[in-house]
């Protein structure tokens, strides 16, 4: 096995071959600078930054923007996405831990461990660099199992940064039982893992459910890891960067507006402490950046984990949804669609109630037929205005809980809204049948259109 299966590396060479990624030879400034060339080139372009002010390593960024590059990655074609997601929540492969010498230790920086990497500052109002491409590793204080999941970090000099975590994040759970036995919590930040590894750290698991697991599943082999230098904790070992520190959570800092999921900014209050004891890279490591915000890599990290895990808890009480989409109309976090196959009556509210229960920040729930691709926007929308009666199919839920980070909340509080945008026979004497020649014409004309692709 390379020493780059389990990086971004091998991905970066097939954007490469297709011509999706650009190279930059002049040097490029992160500050503001870097973020700028990241949000202009998204979605349709990877960026490799060659040259970085202040830094010797170089940066990339836009990886995972499409559904198809994330197909791509796995494996398999877009409409299997969410599928083996939810095959990779139901089937976790333990990770493997390696001896020797691993790709990501060949450097160790103890003294200044955040010194020389090459962390943007992306918007304007943002005060400080942030890393937003980190897989932060935990272990519960408790039970000992692991956790791997996505924070925000601020730095704040060298050796240290703010973690915004939300209160209701495993991680700060994590922290809250390490400083009620009196000690802080040890983390290790992965940069540059496997794409899969990144997906998978978006999961919405139960506590003690260890993300790693469900990436090894995703990658078909076990996450390769070794042990971190100073904290006990084991690494990727085939990442680009690993920074290795503790979440002290006596120590709030105040953060000041942040950028968000959906595009705006947000202001939390106070982040905690973390004090980093040592960086590990690559030799010739490669710094991930992820350009947070309303950006399409942000969009879809969430979104298609998020799919995956309503999937999952949709089919255990309705075997008859077929897919699950979370929109980037709603940042891929608030807006979703879910598709049934000849529901009955009454099903529709209950999946809408359903997906409510099982994540706080979802907003808008639409419900299509299975005629319906729920990722197509204009599909969608074209259910809700042919097969809608808004009088009899509109749920509104006022005052209910949210997450933090919806905009429209106040006090913890808002209204939610829920679209039954199935076919009704009775509601057309004419029937609800879409116009289209016969299937196998269809397949016929399929075919002929194949052949005359395979000779271009």
């Amino acid at each position: 096995m390379g020493a780059n299966q389990q990086s971004i590396r091998p991905f970066l060479e097939h954007l490469r071959a297709q011509g999706e990624l650009l190279e930059i030879e002049e040097e490029v400034d992160p500050y503001f600078e870097l973020s700028a060339l990241l949000s202009l080139t998204d979605p349709q372009f990877a960026l490799l930054c060659k040259a970085v002010a202040g830094s010797p390593l170089r940066a990339c960024g836009n990886l995972l923007t499409s559904r198809e590059r994330i197909a791509t990655v796995l494996g398999i074609t877009p409409q299997e996405i969410s599928r083996t997601i939810q095959q990779s929540i139901a089937a976790p492969v333990m990770p493997e831990a390696i001896t020797g010498d691993a790709p990501v230790q060949e450097r160790v920086v103890s003294e200044n461990p955040l010194a020389e990497l090459p962390i943007p500052t992306f918007f304007e109002k943002e005060e400080r660099p942030y890393v937003t491409s980190g897989v932060i590793l935990a272990r519960d204080p408790e039970t000992g199992r692991g956790n791997a999941s996505f924070a925000r970090l601020g730095r704040l000099d060298d050796r240290s940064a703010l973690i915004g975590i939300a209160p209701n994040h495993h991680l700060a759970l994590f922290a809250r039982r390490a400083a009620a036995m009196g000690r802080p919590l040890e983390i290790a930040v992965a940069i540059g893992a496997h794409p899969a590894i990144q997906l998978a750290a978006c999961l919405y698991l139960g506590v003690g459910d260890d993300e790693l697991e469900c990436a090894g599943a995703l990658l078909g082999s076990p996450v390769r890891t070794v042990g971190a230098k100073t904290v006990d904790l084991n690494v990727p070992a085939e990442a680009e960067i690993i920074l290795e520190g503790r979440i002290h959570p006596d120590k709030p800092v105040q953060e000041g507006f942040i950028s968000e999921y959906h595009g705006m900014y947000e202001d939390y209050g106070p982040g905690l402490l973390v004090e980093f004891s040592a960086m590990t890279r690559r030799e010739d490591a490669v710094f991930q950046a992820i350009e947070p915000g309303y950006h399409h890599e942000h969009i879809y990290l969430g979104a298609l984990p998020i799919a995956s895990g309503l999937l999952h808890s949709l089919k255990g009480v309705m075997p008859n949804v077929l897919d699950v989409a979370v929109t980037p109309a709603g940042a891929g976090r608030t807006d979703v669609v879910v598709q049934i196959d000849t529901p009955k009556p009454g099903q529709a509210r209950r999946a809408m109630m359903a997906a409510f229960g099982a994540v706080s920040m979802l907003k808008r729930i639409t419900v299509v037929d299975a005629d319906i691709d729920p990722w197509d926007a204009a599909r969608v929308d074209w259910a809700r205005v042919n097969r809608m009666k808004y009088e009899r199919d509109l749920l509104l839920l006022p005052h209910s809980g949210t997450d933090r980070s919806e905009p429209m909340e106040a006090g913890g509080l808002v209204t939610k809204m829920g679209m039954d945008a199935t076919a009704k026979p009775d509601d057309r004497v004419e029937g609800t049948d879409v116009a289209m020649p016969p299937a196998e014409y269809l397949e016929r004309a399929r075919a002929i259109l194949g052949r005359l692709q395979d000779r271009k």
